[in-house]
């Protein structure tokens, strides 16, 4: 501060700045700026996700001998979900971990990566999601917006699954015909569980709960990780897991950002990336177990549907779809490919 301070007689002011650079380098000699990113999310700190994000931070660090450093900025702190992917695009934030659907801002067959009842377990929806037609969807993507992701798309899981919660006992595809369901504002989804014999009403998902309390709504899908946390087990004390789409957490990255690291930092986010998702799957598979058996001492019931007559039932939706050419070209040929290793 004292240097900035005095008085330099006929000494231009670039001239000054060159003189701190010079002294900072005299001070500091052969020292090295570290790479400095910002991650962006919209979980709390100490939630499972949030977590693995930390987790991946810090490996990070670890792995690149203290060259790159990954601030993680939790519970929307940087902005909501559209202003973040607009930082994302010019560079302002580095990385941001979010579904990968949230991508089809500009590509939108991305979209189709969680169509309900489609793939037949998560196993098959991963091999889809690393086919040549989701990649290229990615690409666009990269091409377009100057996006890129992470590694595998897959690697962090959300959720770990997906699950209905009712306050009426549902034990097959059958007891669907005729619940009151709460859905976010999608068409596609929308369609998808009126052709499945829901009745469908719109809401906000922070009104969800008191919806299922005066009688509005019956049931409600989603992650197995928000059931507690949303408290809905207080008013829909049945929960059955249908898996009605996979859901990853991708790590969405300024390409160019990613492009000018040295390999060795590079190699070194890469790595992170794929022990912290040996960490997620390990960390949400008990987190959900945990949560449930909290709930079960509550009076919840748990059961797992039979997801073959749902994923038959939507076959013929996406046949009709096809046929009227509302789907990508080969999308299903490309789901039909994966199904098999």
């Amino acid at each position: 501060m004292k240097f900035m301070q005095r008085s330099f007689p006929g000494l231009s002011m670039a001239g000054v700045l060159a003189l701190g650079v010079l002294a900072g380098s005299l001070l500091l000699p052969g020292a090295a700026a570290a790479e400095d990113w910002r991650l962006a999310h919209k979980m709390p700190p100490d939630s499972p996700e949030g977590l693995v994000f930390q987790k991946f931070a810090d490996l990070a660090e670890e792995y690149s001998g203290g060259e790159m450093t990954i601030k993680v900025y939790p519970n929307e702190q940087l902005g909501k979900t559209d202003a973040v992917m607009e930082q994302l695009k010019i560079g302002t934030v580095q990385m941001y971990a979010e579904g990968s659907t949230y991508m089809k801002k500009w590509v939108d067959d991305i979209g189709w990566i969680s169509a309900a009842f489609l793939f037949d377990d998560y196993d098959h929806w991963n091999r889809f999601v690393n086919s040549e037609m989701a990649k290229g969807w990615f690409k666009q993507v990269r091409e377009e917006a100057g996006v890129g992701v992470l590694g595998d798309p897959t690697a962090i899981i959300r959720g770990p699954y997906r699950v209905m919660v009712a306050n009426k006992d549902i034990q097959s595809f059958d007891d669907m015909k005729g619940v009151q369901l709460r859905m976010h504002p999608s068409k596609l989804a929308i369609d998808t569980w009126t052709h499945l014999g829901a009745e469908v009403k719109t809401l906000a998902w922070t009104d969800t709960y008191q919806a299922i309390d005066k009688k509005i709504v019956d049931a409600v899908n989603s992650p197995i990780a928000l059931v507690e946390s949303m408290r809905f087990y207080e008013v829909a004390p049945h929960i059955i897991r249908h898996d009605e789409y996979y859901q990853s957490v991708a790590f969405m990255m300024n390409q160019k950002a990613f492009d000018k690291l040295p390999e060795k930092l590079q190699a070194a986010l890469l790595k992170a990336h794929a022990d912290a998702g040996a960490y997620s799957q390990e960390l949400m598979g008990k987190s959900a177990d945990e949560s449930i058996e909290r709930m079960k001492t509550n009076g919840v019931s748990f059961m797992e549907i039979d997801r073959k007559p749902f994923i038959e039932s939507m076959a013929s939706f996406y046949k009709q779809m096809e046929e009227q050419g509302e789907l990508p070209k080969g999308f299903l040929a490309a789901v039909a490919a994966t199904r098999a290793p």
